[in-house]
């Protein structure tokens, strides 16, 4: 048995949505390229019984958003600018490298990801966008994959290159799209920030909860009683332990995320 994270208490992820107590969100256009995921059956890092889990097809962002596209949304959207943006949204260090509400931080490469933006943030930006935030299972079956194969899980090389990646000091100050694409085509998925996703503490919930709605009130501690598919994959380990500590509205120097979207929509 393996656990971690902590039994600290987390808010339920049924907490209010952003656009309950912000104004409505004024819609932008990117030219970030989207991708098709085919969709299968992958074995979740985290698993009570060891089961299949399904993804649907879907689209995900090419790379994470950028610092350049960011600062449009809060451009067409002052709600969400670093001097406006209600508290109950984020930490007290929300975007607080800015200069200020609309100017990038002092010598930041506008194609770097965007960093110190809470999930509630990411939420809006993703709605404005006329996307969502990717589904934990989405992002992770992406990133089985690395430059030549759809599942790579089982090289031993493939976790440790991660975890190297993982250490390198303010990596996140590098302009997105720098280094080879995976399997799918997507970039940066370990090299330049760790990413939010819609469900980023669903490892927190029961296994037959897991695939249900967020109003489970068990997402408090449950990670202590399930246990790992792949003992010898620490990039993943590292992954979950970080999102088990998270709530939110935190906001992290390397924290960022990308959009995905159904096929059908």
């Amino acid at each position: 048995m393996v656990s971690i994270g902590s039994c600290n208490k987390q808010e339920p992820l049924s907490f209010v949505t952003p656009q309950s107590n912000q104004n409505e969100i004024i819609p932008i256009k990117t030219d970030v390229n989207m991708l098709t995921i085919t969709g299968g059956m992958y074995l979740p890092f985290y698993s009570s019984n060891d089961s299949l889990v399904k993804v649907d097809s879907f689209l995900i962002d090419e790379h994470p958003v950028t610092n350049q596209d960011y600062l449009l949304f809060v451009k067409a959207n002052p709600q969400w600018r670093r001097s406006q943006i209600k508290k109950i949204f984020e930490d007290g260090n929300y975007l607080k490298h800015w200069v200020n509400d609309t100017t990038l931080p002092v010598n930041s490469n506008p194609q770097a990801a965007i960093c110190n933006v809470s999930w509630y943030a990411a939420k809006a930006y993703a709605k404005a966008v006329g996307k969502r935030l990717p589904t934990l299972d989405e992002w992770e079956f992406v990133a089985m994959a690395d430059t030549d194969t759809s599942n790579a899980r089982s090289k031993k090389s493939y976790s440790d290159n991660i975890v190297n990646l993982y250490l390198e000091k303010n990596r996140q100050l590098n302009p997105v799209k720098q280094s080879p694409a995976n399997y799918w085509g997507v970039y940066n998925m370990f090299d330049l920030v760790w990413e939010w996703t819609d469900d980023f503490n669903s490892v927190l919930v029961s296994g037959e909860s897991r695939a249900g709605e967020y109003g489970d009130k068990n997402l408090v501690c449950a990670a202590g009683a399930t246990s790992a598919t792949d003992v010898l994959n620490y990039a993943a380990f590292m992954r979950f332990g970080l999102r088990t500590s998270l709530k939110a509205n935190y906001t992290v120097n390397n924290l960022g995320f990308r959009c995905a979207k159904d096929i059908n929509h």
